[in-house]
């Protein structure tokens, strides 16, 4: 039995009373959804440690420091006690976390002197919706290993929203006013690299993007590298972001039309009719009270989609409206502006159109609201560059007027926060840390 260990975060002073005999409140664990860092195989995946079986177990990727282990217990929640019955894959070193929205975590306990077998903290104190192991040194060659993870406390009465869009036959998101949810955007995605390479960056946001298991996804283009074969989709893309293909809604980039295969081939081939619900590479949904735009910026030169906007800005009876594509009108990156897009943006700001998402240059920047001349004003667009989400970084070239935050080399995805009546967003980094915070804004 281990030593009891005082945990001291953000200046409260967390305790628990050993690791042995039962605790009063209820398990809240059993059956929940879970995910996790990584896992040795679908054998081995994360919900096997909460499914009451203790002949099945949940694995990590074996030799890799640091992995975690997820469970979301669908509320808030007190959490009082977790039991963890490792496999031989033990950790060494790990702490017990709590999380409200699975993107900011305290510790409610830590071990550094981990020897296997069965760690029953009892006595602790910790609120949120989600719960995990941070393993941060193994204790063997191997992985991280569990049996089960068992999570007891009080959960409460409201669920904090969350799930997957609400879908039409195609697929597509869609729904009348109703509160708030989470989105999660990335452009610029998967490298021709795997998990394998310290170096690759789309399984890290990946694996952060799930983690903060948002409403639905959106990609603002080039998706794939470096010619978007569907063999290449298949090979690495989907190996990560793939996991949550479904609840994708994409756009192509420059990079998709390079195909030896045609253009946008492999694109439409791996996302199917996730990125054709409408028959073209443009297409709209709703949630909430906000009406989503997805566009094509290798077409932009096409009457058929500049027609289609318009009239589909005419007939949304949404209050906000949100585009997004892949040249970004204004960037202060390598490829700088992009001037095609302003006749789109003038369509947008005349149906007093609220955000717009693009990538392209790969760095994160947001400008301050301004209208398709670059003019500062109140009832403008906001733009955000997010060209993050794994490719190679691009420096900051050229800083343009109205740019208010710019971070080049930090990769990450934009986690943005929805209402009936406004939204803002977090930029954050792979590392779990938030890099930037907008400021709230108000729909027109």
């Amino acid at each position: 039995m281990f030593a009891a260990v005082l945990v001291l975060v953000g200046g409260l002073l967390l305790g628990w009373s050993g690791r042995a005999g039962a605790a009063a409140d209820p398990l809240i664990s059993r059956g929940k959804a879970a995910t996790a860092s990584s896992t040795e195989s679908s054998s081995y995946a994360a919900g096997k440690a909460f499914d009451g079986n203790t002949g099945t177990r949940w694995a990590s990727t074996e030799g890799k420091d640091p992995q975690w282990l997820r469970v979301d217990l669908g509320t808030a929640a007190t959490v009082s006690r977790v039991k963890l019955s490792w496999e031989d894959a033990y950790a060494k070193a790990y702490r017990l976390e709590v999380s409200a929205d699975g993107v900011t975590w305290t510790a409610i306990a830590e071990e550094k002197a981990g020897n296997g077998g069965t760690d029953d903290w009892t006595g602790l104190s910790g609120k949120g919706r989600y719960v995990r192991m941070y393993g941060t040194a193994r204790g063997t060659a191997y992985g991280y290993s569990l049996f089960e993870m068992e999570v007891y406390g009080a959960a409460g009465t409201t669920p904090t929203p969350t799930g997957t869009p609400t879908g039409t036959p195609t697929g597509t998101p869609t729904g009348g006013p109703g509160g708030a949810f989470t989105v999660v955007a990335a452009g610029d995605i998967a490298a021709q690299c795997t998990a394998s390479d310290s170096s690759c960056a789309h399984p890290k946001t990946a694996a952060l993007a799930q983690q903060i298991d948002p409403k639905f996804y959106l990609t603002m283009g080039d998706n794939q590298y470096d010619d978007a074969r569907l063999a290449d989709f298949r090979n690495y893309y989907d190996k990560t972001w793939g996991a949550f293909k479904s609840k994708t809604r994409p756009v192509p980039g420059n990079h998709e039309t390079y195909d030896p295969a045609g253009s946008l081939a492999g694109y439409k081939s791996y996302f199917g009719s996730i990125a054709y619900p409408q028959g073209k590479s443009w297409y709209s949904f709703d949630e909430g009270n906000w009406h989503f735009v997805a566009l094509d910026s290798n077409a932009f030169d096409q009457s058929a989609q500049i027609d289609w906007l318009k009239a589909d800005l005419a007939a949304n009876g949404k209050k906000c409206v949100a585009a997004y594509w892949h040249h970004p009108l204004y960037s202060s990156g390598g490829h700088g502006n992009n001037p095609v897009s302003r006749p789109v943006w003038r369509i947008l700001y005349d149906a007093k159109a609220d955000l717009v998402l693009g990538g392209h240059d790969h760095h994160y920047e947001r400008f301050a609201p301004q209208d398709p001349d670059g003019r500062a004003t109140a009832d403008g667009i906001v733009e955000i560059v997010g060209g993050m989400g794994g490719a190679e970084p691009y420096p900051i070239e050229q800083i343009q007027p109205n740019s208010q935050k710019r971070i080049s080399g930090d990769y990450g995805v934009l986690k943005l926060d929805f209402t009936d009546s406004g939204y803002g967003w977090s930029y954050v980094g792979t590392d779990g840390q938030i890099k930037d915070t907008s400021p709230k804004y108000s729909c027109h």
